[in-house]
């Protein structure tokens, strides 16, 4: 494996990180990731792949994530966190 930059490697952290959490609010709310991508307007795939740190999604679509579960994109951000759940 190539050795990645300090920055290369944060943004896959960041990525993966997002994801998680966008997984673990979508569970929590009892969604499939269908039913996500259907409130969201986004295709299933692309869900599962920003879940599995794949995907780094775009501002627009994290807001329709955000909107899809309900809450704000603050709101979803904050759930990154660990003191924020």
């Amino acid at each position: 494996m190539a050795c990645q930059t300090p920055e290369v490697q944060d943004a896959r952290e960041s990525t993966q990180k997002f994801g998680a959490a966008l997984k673990e609010k979508r569970q929590h709310l009892g969604l499939s990731q269908e039913g996500l991508a259907l409130k969201s307007g986004l295709d299933r795939s692309y869900v599962g792949g920003i879940e599995r740190g794949e995907r780094n999604p775009s501002l627009t679509a994290i807001t329709r994530l955000a909107d899809g579960l309900g809450i704000s994109m603050h709101e979803l951000f904050q759930y990154t966190e660990p003191d924020g759940r």
